[in-house]
């Protein structure tokens, strides 16, 4: 029988994982905002849950690292709603606003496009969760 359980629409690499284990250890809950904007704003942003505020124009790709909520803006979501997202980490500095930057890491978004019966399955599902 073939799995009709939709493909997850966010990873996140191992290294990616152990970094929001350290940044929550010290920080708290956190959470991720893709943003559509240019440089460092089209960089995944680490952000202490509820210091960055979600709008109804945010959509939930989902959750990571266990619990941590990982959203996008609207307009981003219909550049990528057809590629699954995997939050990574590489060496060297992010932007300033995001929880990591002073480590001397930085988040990364790396993308594969969904097959088409993956991307069936999520169409079935209907859309993601949006922001209050």
């Amino acid at each position: 029988m073939p799995n009709l359980t939709p493909p997850p629409r966010v990873l996140a690499t191992p290294e990616a994982q152990s970094w929001i284990a350290r940044l929550a250890a010290v920080h708290g809950p956190l959470m991720f905002h893709q943003s559509g904007g240019c440089c460092d704003g089209s960089a995944p942003m680490c952000f202490v849950r509820g210091e960055f505020r979600v709008g109804g124009q945010d959509v939930l790709l989902g959750t990571i690292a266990e619990d941590t909520p990982v959203w996008i803006g609207a307009r981003q979501f219909e550049y990528w709603r057809h590629t699954q997202v995997t939050i990574d980490v590489v060496p060297g500095r992010g932007s300033g606003m995001s929880l990591e930057a002073p480590e001397g890491v930085r988040f990364v978004i790396r993308s594969r496009v969904f097959s088409d019966a993956e991307a069936a399955l999520l169409e079935a599902a209907g859309p993601p969760p949006t922001g209050s």
